[in-house]
């Protein structure tokens, strides 16, 4: 694959020019040269960028993933630093699934609004008291809302 131009690279990856002159400014990849006034790179920048993508997909700062790139466009990955994040992960995933069921359960719930529901009210308390935050509650179950009389809130 022959050089590609940055509106080439930005087309391939979906990644604004914008960004990819902030990515190669901070470090993350690097321009080969110009064809007229448009920055050059090489073909192998796609999976540099797409290393970058999952990093930050994985909530992985900027700083972070720049320290497990080469200059080369290698990954160095440092095993510990994956598995902390992988832990970080594990410990964020009950905590949006709590606050993804409240939403369902609001959304579900047959009170007028959402402030009527007495546990949609217990959600936003745990918020306002950080728990959201510190330590993740226990799911809704936006399933088990019902319309009649017996329907749990």
């Amino acid at each position: 694959m022959k050089d590609l131009d940055i509106v080439e690279v930005s087309r391939h990856t979906g990644v604004p020019a914008s960004t990819l002159r902030y990515y190669e400014e901070k470090g993350l990849i690097a321009s080969i040269g110009r064809r007229g006034l448009k920055r050059l790179f090489d073909p192998a920048v796609l999976e540099r960028l797409a290393l970058i993508s999952l990093g930050r997909a994985s909530g992985f700062a900027l700083a972070e993933i720049a320290e497990m790139l080469t200059p080369e466009g290698l990954p160095r990955m440092d095993r510990a630093r994956l598995e902390a994040k992988a832990a970080e992960l594990d410990r964020t995933i009950p905590r949006l699934t709590a606050m993804r069921e409240g939403l369902r359960h609001a959304a579900k719930c047959p009170a007028e609004r959402p402030m009527d529901c007495p546990t949609f009210r217990r959600a936003v308390r745990l918020a306002g008291a950080g728990r959201f935050e510190a330590a993740p509650i226990a799911p809704f179950k936006a399933e088990e809302v019902g319309s009649g009389p017996r329907a749990r809130h």
